[in-house]
């Protein structure tokens, strides 16, 4: 997902405040239940993407269950939606701190304490990485391949161990995030399927080196888009790359949702039975005016992904974020800080 990265002078101020205070600060981190929870790494993910969560919260939002009772975002998630399973994106230098990896460990042992799933995104960018963007990180730009393989390594290695310092392993980790077109751009670029394939393979070492069990996923966007993933997944195939699951997006339009979800379902299939991986659709949304259509959008594909038996999640992007949020972002399930029906198949 792309989105403008616009902060007001709030938002500037929250930043600076995350910065200055600890990981235990009722700011970044609010209290929850530190009850140790028992994690179900066996049922099918019902995830949600909430990275903006600590920026949010430092610029004043609250979050409400049905009946306006204020509560945690994650554990509201959890106790109201249905929610099993939390997804956070890692960037390296961010300008602000937000989604650097001391704001992602804040984020993750939050979702930790709450018996709550993993998900690591590594975006290998100081921003958003996507389709349109793949910047490699500044402090990165002048390394050969090479040396970008070992800047790469070390950030994962630094963030995973940071996470397993405090007993939390992370279950699914992506090797950048929306990499129709490769990623750490040019030497990263599909163009250049040699090095694109060393790259993932880097990221794979890596993750497997400090968590083994862990699925390590490549992630392309356009769900519906059979071509996108024979091109990227034939480029690995070719080249001897290494990866556990394929991830997909998916923001279907309210008119036309079927079509994209049944194009999603034909297209696990065929990618399964080309490359036999199993599949998670790691990011999810629909305009937040249309919470009853997103819920009956979201049956359906939970239902179709559970019946291929080779689907193992479905994650909501950013449910939490309020209409226009962050420079626009309009595919939020939040209204006044309280969920909309959006996610209600998610309790079941």
């Amino acid at each position: 997902m792309k989105l403008k990265n616009i902060f007001s002078i709030f938002a500037v101020g929250g930043a600076m405040l995350m910065a200055s205070c600890t990981e235990d600060s009722p700011i970044t981190n609010p209290p929850v239940d530190k009850t140790p929870q028992e994690i179900d790494r066996t049922t099918f993910a019902k995830g949600a993407d909430v990275s903006w969560l600590t920026q949010m919260e430092s610029e004043g939002y609250t979050f409400y269950t049905s009946n306006r009772v204020e509560m945690e975002c994650m554990q509201l998630l959890r106790d109201e939606c249905g929610v099993n399973s939390i997804r956070l994106r890692v960037w390296v230098n961010p300008a602000e701190g937000w989604n650097n990896i001391d704001d992602v460990l804040v984020k993750a042992r939050r979702a930790n304490d709450l018996g709550l799933r993993l998900m690591i995104d590594f975006h290998f960018s100081d921003t958003w990485a996507d389709p349109a963007n793949q910047k490699t990180p500044e402090a990165w730009a002048d390394l050969d391949l090479e040396g970008l393989k070992v800047a790469m390594a070390a950030h994962v290695a630094d963030m995973l161990g940071k996470l397993q310092a405090y007993g939390i392993e992370p279950e699914w980790v992506q090797i950048g995030n929306e990499t129709r077109g490769g990623f750490m751009y040019p030497l990263g670029a599909i163009g250049n399927p040699v090095n694109f394939t060393e790259l993932i393979n880097t990221g794979y070492d890596a993750v497997k080196a400090i968590f083994p069990e862990a699925k390590v996923i490549v992630h392309l966007d356009s769900g519906d888009s059979l071509w996108l993933y024979k091109r990227v997944f034939g480029v690995l195939e070719a080249n001897g790359g290494k990866y556990d699951m394929i991830g997909m997006s998916l923001y279907p339009e309210p008119a036309t949702w079927q079509t994209a979800v049944d194009a999603l379902i034909a297209n696990v299939n065929t990618l399964v039975a080309t490359y036999g991986k199993p599949v998670m659709v790691c990011e999810i949304g629909m305009v937040y005016s249309e919470a009853a259509t997103a819920n009956e959008m979201l049956t359906d594909l939970k239902a179709k992904c559970e019946a291929t038996g080779s689907v193992h999640g479905i994650f909501y992007w950013e449910p939490e974020a309020p209409a226009g949020y962050n420079g626009g972002y309009d595919k939020g399930c939040f209204v006044d800080g309280a969920p909309t029906e959006a996610l209600n198949c998610f309790k079941n």
